[in-house]
């Protein structure tokens, strides 16, 4: 039986791995009371005891759980923004490849991925692997999420009785080029530059799609829809969750996978232009579902485990 702890289960991933975590019969859950969530000393008893940590907390609320760790074999799972480009982490994205695997496997410490990154970067870091395009590629990234990506907040702000009419259409945010992805979307690809990233939030709980397009005339190696369709299909083809489909559709919807922690690629277009796109649940694969494949493979367990 390993102890579990959840530190920030009141957030909409903390709610799902407690979710996932209540089918188990392997683990045993802790959560803190709520008037001691934010005690230091509470905390501090509760990850020292534990034999894994999930982080579903802001930025610096995680830093300072990481600080009261004093039991080096605890294992820390953290689905903030904390510790995704700190390199004495593994990210937690293991399809990527096998050391990525391999890193996640041998170490206490992992970073789960965003989720507008998880979409770019099963898309483009293959890409740069296969030698497709320089690392100074001039990356455009368009992504659409569901409002829960947004939090408590967002969430009451779309479910409001009397919300204003904006809501009730797509909206773009991060205008600034300033999203908090954009450091681990360059950081794991080994980009030299961070790509112009366009966020769209629309008004559906959950679900994510992500699009990259290319222009073949600027990629090193020069493709067409067919030839990629089959390299991402060998690159991720021992994958439990990464498949990737074919041709054949009009539309491409973003919620097709909510509920499970599947991701499916997409490459379409021509000998010109090509559209890969990354369908995934952004509470799943884009967040609760990567933390507890993590956890899973940390722990030497079938990763699949309530994740099928």
């Amino acid at each position: 039986m390993f102890n579990i702890f959840i530190d920030g289960k009141e957030g909409t991933t903390g709610l799902k791995i407690f979710e996932r975590m209540a089918k188990r019969t392997d683990v045993a859950v802790r959560v803190l009371p709520e008037d001691l969530r934010k005690d230091p000393a509470a905390r501090k008893a509760c990850i020292n005891e534990a034999d894994v940590v999930f982080l579903c907390l802001p930025d610096a609320a995680a830093k300072e759980s990481v600080s009261l760790i004093e039991n080096d074999k605890v294992r820390i799972i953290d689905a903030s923004t904390a510790h995704r480009t700190a390199p004495d982490w593994a990210y937690g994205f293991p399809e990527l490849s096998k050391a990525h695997e391999d890193k996640i496997r041998s170490s206490n410490r992992v970073a789960v991925p965003g989720c507008h990154a998880s979409g770019f970067i099963s898309l483009v870091y293959p890409l740069i692997v296969g030698g497709f395009v320089e690392k100074d590629y001039p990356f455009v990234c368009h992504s659409v999420t569901g409002y829960s990506g947004g939090g408590k907040k967002m969430i009451a702000e779309y479910e409001a009785e009397n919300r204003a009419e904006e809501y009730e259409s797509p909206r773009q945010y991060a205008l600034t080029q300033n999203h908090k992805h954009l450091p681990e979307m360059q950081y794991v690809c080994g980009l030299d530059y961070k790509p112009i990233f366009d966020p769209i939030v629309a008004d559906f709980y959950s679900g994510m799609c992500v699009c990259v397009p290319l222009h073949t005339r600027l990629m090193k190696k020069k493709t067409d829809p067919n030839s990629l369709r089959r390299y991402f299909e060998e690159y991720y083809a021992s994958r439990n969750f990464v498949k990737v489909a074919q041709e054949g559709r009009q539309y491409l919807a973003a919620n097709p996978l909510v509920g499970t922690n599947e991701m499916e690629i997409f490459v379409d277009g021509n000998e010109e232009r090509i559209m890969l796109a990354s369908v995934f649940d952004n509470l799943g694969k884009g967040a609760s579902g990567a933390a507890v494949q993590c956890m899973n493979i940390m722990l030497g367990l079938d990763e699949t485990i309530s994740l099928k």
